[in-house]
């Protein structure tokens, strides 16, 4: 089979959910929409989390950055998607594909670790409530978004450097959305089995780990919690700890499937929808799940639209 040379002017087809879907007008329209929704309700909870001093404590601004990693997440698939729908093609150079591997497993690799730390962040509040602030430092809170996004960008970069080494086909469509590994590795005209076989354990490597602090970590607080001697505190933390491992779930539940699952499991129709779950429709998804049943959160909202607590104007 020729082989083709890997210069910035060859280019990739992105064959994706738009491609498979029998109405690929109303599936451009939805991924719009949601990607409008994920960028109105993230921008606004990180005005809220900026601009509200009730909420400028650890938690707020854990979830500050997990809103900014979604944020950024939707916006390298979502804007493409739409330009690609309205010119008719799916094209992406292979400079851009290198780029979109990155970004992706960056901002993925990032928000795994950081839910790890979320969890850390809920155990110390119901544990050690009294010492909380000394443990949770601003400077501690940095070095943890630091090392989140540290390990998920020296992971990244090695990935998609050795994937983008690889010669690839002729054949340049690619079954995917967006161009991620997987899908990728199936255009190479080479043998990489060797490496298949070290990107999945080092996929449920950086998965494992963050969802082991997350399972130890929350056994922990829902332990303290059952023991609470205040129904209302008991509540309380159960709400917050819910809409966390709510969050966890769906991300995890998509990640999981797509880099851990083993590739005999794989069809490019389900890869599709799972793409756009992970990086569309969780992103819109979260901080709705996050504020809407949060009191400080809606609060500051009612502030922010000039309106006090009990609803009244200011």
């Amino acid at each position: 089979m020729e082989l083709w040379n890997n210069t910035l002017e060859n280019s990739f087809f992105l064959i994706g959910i738009l491609q498979f879907s029998k109405y690929p007008g109303l599936v451009c329209a939805t991924i719009t929409f949601l990607y409008l929704v994920a960028v109105t309700s993230n921008g606004l909870l990180l005005l809220l989390i900026a601009l509200d001093k009730r909420l400028h404590v650890p938690m707020y601004f854990l979830l500050s950055q997990l809103s900014l990693m979604d944020l950024l997440f939707t916006t390298i698939v979502s804007p493409k998607t739409f330009v690609d729908y309205l010119h008719g093609q799916s094209i992406i150079s292979f400079s851009g594909c290198g780029f979109q591997i990155f970004s992706i497993l960056t901002i993925g690799g990032a928000e795994d670790v950081l839910l790890a730390f979320m969890a850390y962040d809920r155990y110390i509040a119901i544990q050690h409530p009294l010492s909380y602030m000394v443990f949770m430092r601003p400077k501690f809170c940095w070095s943890m978004v630091a090392t989140s996004w540290l390990l998920a960008s020296m992971n990244a970069l090695v990935h998609t450097i050795y994937t983008m080494h690889f010669p690839f086909c002729r054949t340049r469509e690619i079954s995917h959305l967006l161009c991620e590994i997987p899908p990728l590795l199936k255009l190479a005209c080479a043998d990489t089995s060797q490496y298949k076989f070290i990107l999945y354990p080092t996929g449920v490597t950086f998965l494992l780990i963050p969802i082991s602090g997350i399972i130890a970590s929350y056994t922990l607080v829902l332990t303290a919690v059952f023991h609470m001697p205040s129904t209302q505190g008991r509540q309380k933390a159960l709400l917050t700890c819910s809409s966390h491992l709510t969050v966890v779930g769906l991300y995890y539940g998509a990640a999981v499937f797509m880099y851990v699952l083993p590739s005999a499991y794989h069809n490019p129709q389900q890869d599709n929808i799972i793409s756009v779950f992970y990086t569309i429709i969780t992103p819109a998804l979260n901080p709705l799940i996050y504020s809407l049943r949060n009191k400080d959160v809606l609060e500051a909202l009612k502030k922010l639209l000039g309106k006090g607590p009990s609803g009244q104007e200011l």
